[in-house]
């Protein structure tokens, strides 16, 4: 070991015979020797103990590497450098404390000598003193911001003032609890919680009366009132907490919550004390304040709903104090609140001025109390007056007395009033010249004894009270009545009311059906006292109630013996009713028919159609006719033409329809066959060029089986050349096989009901029928397909059928124009085109038009310009007909080179 080992023990203590202390008793403080490099020679006095231990060894150490880091850096130089200085020096203690010491230092011999005091109470009492100036500042700078600014920002300052307070304090979550005046429960006011702690509370929570049992004198924590008070767990449940009341004249008014916290030794009681008094007081000073606002602005508020408010008499001045916002009511000028009182005098209306002038006057001088309803002088309030219930009265004695009192708004209640006689006037006069009698019966001794009629008795009957007796009454009624009106006065003594009709003779001997209605009057102990009650002329309404029911039945034998099916159905075409000829249509009895659907003998197509039809009646338009195809069971279709009238309610919603309708079967069918001879006839009238479009494939293959046949007796029959003409013959076979299949479609009968189809299919059919015999007899014919497809609604077989009647009729005037013109070039053309709504088909020639005085009967049945034996006459009239079932338009019009016919069907 060395001696600088052995020196660097002895300073420590470690070893008392190699120790550098000096012999003697321990001076007060710390001494040190130094050298003049200042390295320690020796250790004395009473605070050596405290020093930190450090190895033994011969070196002697450094006087700074005794030293603390921070007191370490502060030593430079040698010891004759640090003469004349206060030197705050702090030392490593031996439990890991700092020793903080003051003192100066002196030559002593060859070397130095340091003497140095124990300055650590001082120091702490310096930094208590200083973190309690810290504290009134922080807690003066708190209450002052919180003292002036807005109150719509006093809950964003205080939760800043909240969170400054937690982060210098390093709560994790912080709290304030007021006292909810209106249940006396605590609730949180704010609350604060660091990012990293759990919210113990949030704002608005409601604490009940958890914190009324805590002692509210001194700052505690929560684990000392944790035994005595389990009420507190709730609040804080297994957190640790800090408690800071805040007390002002009513008590405690405020506590500061501070979770997860058990508060620092160095912020006293009175600092947490006056700390939650910064915070609290100024916040219940604006909270108070704000309601006091509150309270103002509700009371001027209701002032100017109700119109109110209070004036002040100032007899010194001869003037009056009035309200804001009575001012306000009273006069939409504004003007100042105190004015002269002969100004707010002018305000009155004229017939109440001298009133309330003198009544004040009667309340200065005698002290009377005023009390009396005016009226407003204002030009706006001619209809509806405006009406103010004045009220006064003095307060004090002597020379402290004041005249004081407050102005409501009446008017309501003063116009109703006003009304309401007026109306009870109206009344009388209404009652006394209306075909009503109000009547009044008194209770007497088991019977009903007339005591009081209106005036309307007298022009209604001719009788007076007098002459309507208890006795003379029942003499009035018809005999046929009288037993009914007896039952009237046992039921309404029975049951206290009653409700009949009967007939009463007036003065001139006429009877009157009357109308009773009566009620019973009893007392408190239920003895009957009086009947009040009215009797109504319904003369008239009897009268034309019985001759509803007589026109009802009247109507009820024509509905039933009429030819036609009649009935009423609800919007879902269940039948609610049914006449006769209709249960025998549908071959059940009436009384079946209610409850029936319409939609059972429809097609799914049919069926939505006429529930389309339907919902389309309105109250502006409710009728609507249309035909309808039935599917009665063992018989074939069935057609009817049918006509709907809507029933709607106040809401203009269907309730009901009424329906009409009669059977079109035999005329449908007749149709239907008049179509199909047509349709035959033209195929008649197409004889020829059907044949020409036969004869054409015939010819063909006859030709190419001559020439196979002249190959084959010649032996020069190649397999390519038999192949070319098989496929020749073929060709003419599918062609003509084309023409009888579509001549076999044409012929048959067209469907029962109506299809979706592409109308470019009905000029294809056309065209393939009639193209080749048009050519062949030197027809040019010119198409324009549509440019896109479309749909509509119908037969393509009768389309087609109306293209070949037109087609056929502009070649049958093209060959007839150009047997007189050799040099005529006749031309057909079908053109399509279509809209968003319509598709239109043209067809036109150049064969010079129709004679415009036959434009008009050219759709007729029978008519035609034709020689007698050429055509039928039904041509166009059928094609009409036919287009206009599709719901669509067949017209001719002379266009530049010849007539122009057009068929037009709307697009579904």
């Amino acid at each position: 070991m060395t001696s600088g080992d052995n020196l660097f023990g002895r300073l420590l203590g470690r070893t008392s015979a190699t120790s550098l202390d000096t012999p003697g008793p321990p001076t007060p403080g710390l001494h040190l020797q130094l050298d003049h490099q200042g390295h320690v020679l020796s250790i004395s006095g009473t605070l050596r103990p405290q020093l930190a231990s450090h190895g033994v060894g011969e070196t002697r150490p450094l006087l700074r590497e005794l030293l603390c880091a921070s007191s370490a850096l502060s030593i430079e130089g040698r010891p004759a450098d640090w003469q004349r200085q206060s030197l705050d020096l702090d030392f490593q203690g031996a439990t890991g404390q700092v020793l903080h010491t003051r003192g100066w230092i002196e030559a002593e011999g060859d070397g130095w000598s340091l003497r140095l005091l124990d300055v650590s109470d001082l120091l702490a009492g310096s930094q208590l003193a200083q973190h309690r100036e810290q504290n009134h500042q922080l807690a003066c700078q708190m209450s002052g911001q919180l003292r002036v600014c807005s109150l719509t920002r006093l809950p964003e300052v205080f939760n800043e003032h909240l969170r400054s307070l937690a982060q210098r304090w390093r709560i994790p979550c912080v709290a304030l609890a007021l006292l909810d005046e209106e249940d006396q429960g605590w609730r949180i006011y704010s609350h604060y919680a660091a990012h990293d702690a759990p919210a113990l509370w949030r704002t608005g929570q409601h604490l009940g009366t958890s914190l009324d049992s805590v002692s509210g004198n001194t700052p505690l924590s929560l684990a000392q009132e944790r035994s005595d008070n389990p009420r507190l767990q709730s609040i804080f449940g297994n957190a640790d907490g800090f408690l800071v009341p805040y007390r002002d004249s009513q008590g405690v008014a405020a506590w500061l919550l501070c979770g997860l916290y058990n508060g620092q030794p160095h912020t006293s009681e009175q600092d947490w004390l006056n700390l939650t008094a910064a915070l609290a007081a100024p916040l219940l000073s604006r909270l108070r304040e704000q309601r006091y606002h509150q309270q103002l602005d509700r009371m001027e508020a209701l002032q100017g709903l109700l119109g109110t408010g209070w004036w002040e008499l100032l007899p010194a001045t001869d003037e009056i104090q009035l309200a804001p916002q009575l001012l306000h009511s009273l006069s939409p000028e504004d003007g100042p609140s105190r004015q002269p009182l002969d100004l707010w005098l002018e305000l009155i209306h004229p017939a109440d001025r001298q009133e309330l002038n003198s009544r004040l006057h009667d309340l200065q001088a005698l002290g009377k109390p005023l009390l009396t309803s005016v009226r407003l002088q204002r030009t706006d309030a001619e209809h509806n007056p405006l009406w103010y219930r004045v009220q006064g009265q003095v307060l004090g004695m002597g020379d402290n007395r004041r005249w004081v009192g407050f102005m409501l708004d009446i008017s309501d209640i003063k116009n109703q009033q006003l009304q309401a006689a007026a109306a009870h006037a109206r009344l009388d006069n209404l009652i006394a010249s209306s075909p009503a009698v109000i009547y009044v019966q008194r209770y007497v001794s088991g019977a009903l004894h007339p005591a009081f009629f209106s005036d309307s008795l007298l022009p209604l009957l001719g009788w007076t009270l007098a002459e309507c007796s208890h006795d003379s009454l029942a003499s009035l009624i018809h005999p046929e009545d009288r037993d009914l009106y007896f039952e009237r006065t046992r039921q309404l003594l029975r049951e206290g009311a009653v409700r009949s009709r009967y007939r009463l003779r007036d003065k001139q001997g006429h009877y009157h059906w009357l109308l009773d209605e009566a009620k019973l009057l009893r007392d408190d102990l239920g003895l009957p006292l009086e009947a009040v009650g009215l009797w109504l002329d319904v003369t008239e309404a009897t009268q034309a109630a019985e001759q509803i029911k007589q026109s009802e039945e009247r109507y009820r034998l024509l509905v039933e013996d009429s030819p036609a099916m009649i009935c009423r159905y609800r919007p879902d075409l269940t039948l609610t009713f049914g006449n006769t000829p209709l249960a025998n249509y549908l071959e059940c009895l009436p009384a079946q028919l209610p409850g029936l659907n319409l939609g059972h003998w429809l097609s799914e197509e049919q069926r939505q159609a006429f529930v389309q039809r339907i919902g389309q009646l309105s109250a502006e338009f409710p009728v609507s006719t249309a035909e309808i195809s039935l599917e009665l069971p063992g018989r074939e279709h069935a057609w009817w033409v049918w006509s709907d009238r809507g029933v709607f309610d106040e809401q203009g919603t269907l309730v009901e329809v009424q329906a009409v309708g009669r059977d079109n079967t035999e005329v449908r069918r007749s149709q239907q066959q008049l179509t199909q001879s047509a349709k035959m006839a033209t195929l008649g009238e197409m004889a020829t060029g059907l044949a020409h479009e036969i004869n054409q494939p015939l010819n063909v293959m006859r030709m190419a089986i001559v020439n196979v046949l002249k190959r084959l007796s010649n032996g020069d029959a190649q397999i390519d050349y038999l192949t070319e003409k098989l496929q020749r013959i073929d060709t003419q076979v599918q062609r003509a096989a084309r023409v009888v299949d579509h001549m076999r479609v044409f012929g048959r009968r067209s469907e029962i009901e109506q299809q979706l189809f592409d109308p470019s299919q009905a000029v294809d059919g056309t065209l393939s029928l009639l193209g080749e015999g048009l050519r062949g007899k030197g027809v040019e014919v010119r198409v324009t397909p549509a440019d896109s497809a479309v749909q509509v609604k119908g037969y393509v077989d009768q389309l087609e059928q109306v293209l070949i009647n037109l087609v056929v009729n502009a070649r049958d005037a093209l060959l007839s124009k150009r047997d007189k013109d050799p040099t005529f070039r006749p031309w057909v053309a079908v053109h399509c085109e279509h809209d968003s709504r319509h598709v239109r088909i043209w067809v036109e020639d150049n064969g010079g038009g129709i004679d415009p005085r036959l434009l008009e009967r050219i759709f007729e049945p029978f008519f035609t310009t034709k020689p007698i034996g050429v055509g039928t006459g039904l041509g166009l009239s059928v094609s009409y007909g036919i287009v206009e079932n599709m719901g669509g338009r067949l017209s001719v019009t002379n266009g530049e080179h010849g007539a122009r016919f057009c068929v037009e069907l709307p697009i579904s």
